[in-house]
């Protein structure tokens, strides 16, 4: 008789509290930067986002969303191996495509303020 593996739904809960409290750290310390730099109109405020008080959260989100992800695919059957090598490459390159987009996002607010991201001026 074949019994199947319990489902991770531990890791699965976990994954998701540490992408969330990531999260939080993350809107904190982006909303205080950004308040500085609005203060100081320095450009050094901005480039000091991109060090490690930024990055860690943002690695607790991309690192919480993959293990989620892939213990999801594991309650819903998949084997662990295969949810990991889907899961992996999957956040990998959706967690640069979002840090290369906040990064052009903080260079177009540097050059042109806060009103070249003023979506309602567009309609």
């Amino acid at each position: 008789m074949y019994y199947f593996p319990e489902p991770p739904y531990f890791l699965l809960f976990a994954a998701l509290l540490a992408s969330m409290t990531s999260g939080a750290a993350f809107s904190a310390v982006l909303k205080q930067s950004v308040q500085s730099w609005s203060k100081t109109r320095s450009t050094r405020a901005l480039a000091i986002l991109q060090g490690p008080e930024l990055i860690l959260p943002f690695l607790g989100i991309a690192i919480g969303s993959c293990v989620f992800l892939s213990s999801g695919m594991t309650v819903f059957g998949f084997p662990s191996s295969l949810a990991y090598l889907i899961a992996i490459p999957m956040t990998a390159i959706i967690s640069l495509l979002i840090w290369v987009q906040l990064g052009q996002i903080l260079v177009q607010l540097e050059q042109g303020g806060s009103q070249a991201l003023d979506l309602d001026s567009f309609f």
